[in-house]
């Protein structure tokens, strides 16, 4: 072996040889003495867990809180009439197969033939007249201003007959 090789041999082995010297574990030895003495009864018990009753949801079935509240009370509610119906044989338009509540008015235009609503929704900016139809329920837009869009709709009022009911389309502001 030349010398260059044999300083990193001898070095290794004195350190390795300094490893095993000195067995002094007394610190060590005195603890776990001190810990074999301790009487095993002296361990905590665990924490009792305090059980919670359980929650279950009722409300699915309720009204939203975003809607109109109707009157519970069958006296208090308006009869339908017999005379107000949808017009089965209308040719359907196109916005009418779209949920009102989608529809937000954007502005208004007016010329000689007439004012008109913008009402954004149902994919674009559509340019509608006092007469035309939209939402799924009838509505038939009934007046026009610079501020909103009169709308009236024709529901079934669960007795077999019919109500007229006016709706309104606010201007959005900043739109």
């Amino acid at each position: 072996m030349s010398a260059a090789r044999c300083i990193p041999v001898a070095v290794l082995l004195s350190l390795l040889a300094g490893c095993g010297a000195g067995d002094d574990y007394n610190d060590l030895d005195a603890y776990m003495n001190e810990m074999r003495l301790r009487a095993p009864g002296n361990i905590e018990p665990t924490p009792v867990f305090r059980s919670y009753p359980t929650f279950t949801y009722d409300a699915a079935s309720l009204r939203s809180p975003f809607s109109p509240q109707i009157s519970a009370d069958p006296a208090a509610r308006r009869p339908g009439s017999r005379h107000v119906r949808p017009d089965p044989d209308r040719v359907k338009q196109y916005l009418e197969g779209f949920n009102i509540e989608q529809f937000e008015m954007v502005g208004t235009l007016s010329n000689a033939s007439g004012a008109f609503a913008l009402l954004r929704g149902a994919g674009g900016v559509h340019r509608l007249k006092v007469g035309d139809y939209l939402g799924r329920n009838d509505g038939r837009i009934v007046a026009i201003s610079g501020s909103q869009v009169d709308v009236v709709e024709i529901v079934p009022d669960g007795q077999g007959a019919w109500l007229e009911r006016s709706r309104t389309i606010p201007l959005k502001e900043h739109s």
